[in-house]
């Protein structure tokens, strides 16, 4: 399991997890990448996590360096080899 930095915290987390198991308090949760959003969050510290419910979305997030955490609703997307989908 890979895993991202979880803003200031210094906690690390995986970066994809299941909504229904992932303690995101605290962090900025988004319902899609905000390019403002996510670089206020960044410079401030505070972990940026952002729903994601295809393959596409969770590569759309976690390109984004300041997105900690990828959270899926479907266990399946938790197996994602995110190099291979963005390399192919």
């Amino acid at each position: 399991m890979r895993e991202r930095w979880f803003g200031a915290t210094g906690r690390r987390v995986p970066e994809i997890a299941l909504e229904s198991e992932f303690d995101a308090e605290g962090a900025l949760l988004l319902d899609a990448v905000d390019d403002g959003a996510l670089r206020e969050a960044h410079a401030a510290g505070r972990p940026v996590v952002v729903r994601a419910h295809t393959a596409e979305e969770v590569k759309a997030a976690l390109a984004r360096p300041e997105v900690a955490t990828a959270l899926v609703d479907d266990p399946k997307l938790l197996e994602l080899d995110l190099t291979e989908l963005t390399y192919g």
